[in-house]
Formats: C-alpha cells, sequence, structure tokens
C-alpha cells in the first residue's frame, strides 16, 4: 500500500533544504522551529526514511533527501508556472472622472464606446457634478470642469478647449428660417444664469431678444428639454447640444460663438507620468475639437 504524504509538508521540508536550517526555514515561513522539525519528522515517517543528518550545527540532506528535493524543486517550479499561466490579472482601478451632469448625458456618455476602443485598459467611472470638486472626500481622480469658478491654485489644470454658445430651439419656432428673439420665451438655466448674457456679450445682431417671456429651469439639461419641446429658446453649449442638432431636435441658427470660458480637466496629481490621465485629456481634446464650429 502507498504511504500518503501530506503536501503540506513538503514546503517545509522544501525550505529547509534550500536554506540548510530549520531555524532559517522557520523564519521564511513564519512558524516555530518546533513546526519545521514535526513536518520534517511526519514526512520522514511516511516515506520510511531519513532526509536529513541532524547535527549539532546544523543539518544535512541525506541522498534520499537530495532526490526529493530536486523534485519536489521541480514541481514546485512547473505548479509556479501552472499558476501564473491561469491567473487573471488583477482589475485595474477605473479613474473616476467628475464631469458637468449635462456634458456628462448629452456630450461624453455617448462618446464613451470610442474611448474604451482606444483605451480598453483604462475603465471609466463618471462622477456627475459641477463646480468646485472634493477631490479627496469624493475619490475623484480627474473633473472636467469650465472655468467659471475659481479653483484650488494647487490643482494641475490642462486646457481642453474653448466654449462656444448659441441659442437654440425646436425647428417649428422658425419664421422663414430666421428666429425672432422678441416673439419668444427665452428659458434660462439656474445653474448659468449668465448665460444670455454672455451671448449678447459675444456680439448679437438680434433685436428685441430681452423683451419677451422668460423661464427659469434649475439645470441645464431641463432648459434644452424645453427647448426641444418648442417651449421656448435655450442657450446651448455646442457639445450639449449635438446630439439634438444632428436628430433635428434643436436648430442653432445664428450659430455658435465663444463666451470668452473654456473646459478644463482637472486634477490633484501631474499629468506627466500618468498614463490614464494623460489618455483622457488627448481623447477629449481631440473629440471636442471634432466637434467645434469650422472656423
Amino acid at each position: 500500500m502507498t504511504r500518503q504524504v501530506a503536501l503540506g509538508s513538503l514546503r517545509f521540508f522544501e525550505a529547509a533544504a534550500r536554506l540548510g536550517s530549520f531555524v532559517r526555514a522557520a523564519d521564511e515561513l513564519h512558524v516555530t522551529h518546533g513546526a519545521v522539525s514535526r513536518q520534517i519528522r511526519l514526512l520522514e515517517t511516511s516515506l520510511g526514511t531519513a532526509l536529513f543528518e541532524r547535527r549539532n550545527r546544523g543539518v544535512f540532506l541525506l541522498p534520499a533527501g537530495v532526490q526529493l528535493r530536486d523534485a519536489v524543486q521541480q514541481a514546485f517550479d512547473r505548479l509556479d508556472a501552472a499558476i501564473e499561466a491561469v491567473r487573471q490579472p488583477a482589475p485595474q482601478a477605473p479613474l473616476v472622472v467628475s464631469c458637468e451632469p449635462t456634458i456628462a448625458m448629452k456630450w461624453l456618455i455617448p462618446r464613451l464606446g470610442d474611448f474604451y476602443q482606444r483605451h480598453p485598459e483604462v475603465p471609466l467611472h463618471l462622477f456627475a457634478s459641477g463646480g468646485a470638486v472634493a477631490f479627496q472626500r469624493d475619490a475623484v481622480d480627474v473633473a472636467l470642469r469650465r472655468n467659471d469658478f475659481l479653483w484650488d491654485a494647487g490643482l494641475h489644470a490642462e486646457k481642453v478647449c474653448d466654449e462656444w454658445i448659441a441659442p437654440v430651439c425646436a425647428p417649428a419656432l422658425l419664421r422663414h428660417g430666421r428666429l425672432e428673439l422678441s416673439a419668444q420665451t427665452l428659458l434660462h438655466t439656474a445653474s448659468r444664469p449668465s448665460a444670455w448674457a454672455h451671448w449678447r456679450a459675444a456680439g448679437t445682431d438680434e433685436g428685441g431678444w430681452g423683451q419677451g417671456h422668460s423661464q427659469t429651469y434649475e439645470h441645464f439639461y431641463l432648459s434644452l428639454q424645453a427647448a426641444c419641446a418648442g417651449l421656448g429658446v435655450a442657450i446651448g453649449s455646442v457639445f450639449m447640444t449635438a446630439e439634438d442638432i444632428d436628430s433635428g431636435r434643436l436648430v442653432a441658427p445664428s450659430g455658435f460663438r465663444r463666451d470668452g470660458t473654456g473646459y478644463f480637466l482637472l486634477s490633484p496629481l501631474p499629468f506627466d507620468g500618468d498614463a490614464r490621465r494623460t489618455a483622457l485629456l488627448h481623447w477629449l481634446r481631440e473629440q471636442m475639437a471634432q466637434a467645434l464650429p469650422a472656423p
């Protein structure tokens, strides 16, 4: 009958054989000297032969021990190689991206498929928020923001592109291809209350734009949805309205103009040397540049 060998004892034997010491093997395996001695005795008993010659100053392999050491080391090497071959790579932690909600919904999310195709190694986790960023509290890595507020001077800020805005409305509100603002309800948003003022400051030629009725919505995307529904004219960013204009739900008859602000990617850590942050920055610059009006 074949004697049963406790596989766990082979690890104790391999360490003792390789190091030539029960004491050093115990230190490496984080067990006591006595535990190593017991495991070696159990192994010798199960094999029916001595593996070590025990002397006052150490232990020395006997011929049977040398033979078993070589076999065990080869087996452990093959086992380690097999484990590495089948081990799945640890999933990389996602890059947490804070983004203004309307930009995230209307522009960023519809284009994320392209980013994932180019950078499958950089998973993203979106965090919808605007204004100041609590990077540490919310565990945010980078934030896409417009420079309409003062951020911490210690942040690393990389400009992505300028902001372009225009009045947008449902096609049904046009009269002979023109938009008469004086006859329309102007849709405002509490999250960007100065949007219409920026449009006027950009140099518009529409007369009577401030003489009609007005409505205010809590969020930018609500004012754009109201514009799609034909409830009035909203100020829209070229990025926030691109999908609705392409689908014909909105038109921008006056064209888009810069409003003096821009989008920046903010980070508490430098972009240089961080492949994930750099990949997102370059991709955002490329994608937003494609959405800008032709010069």
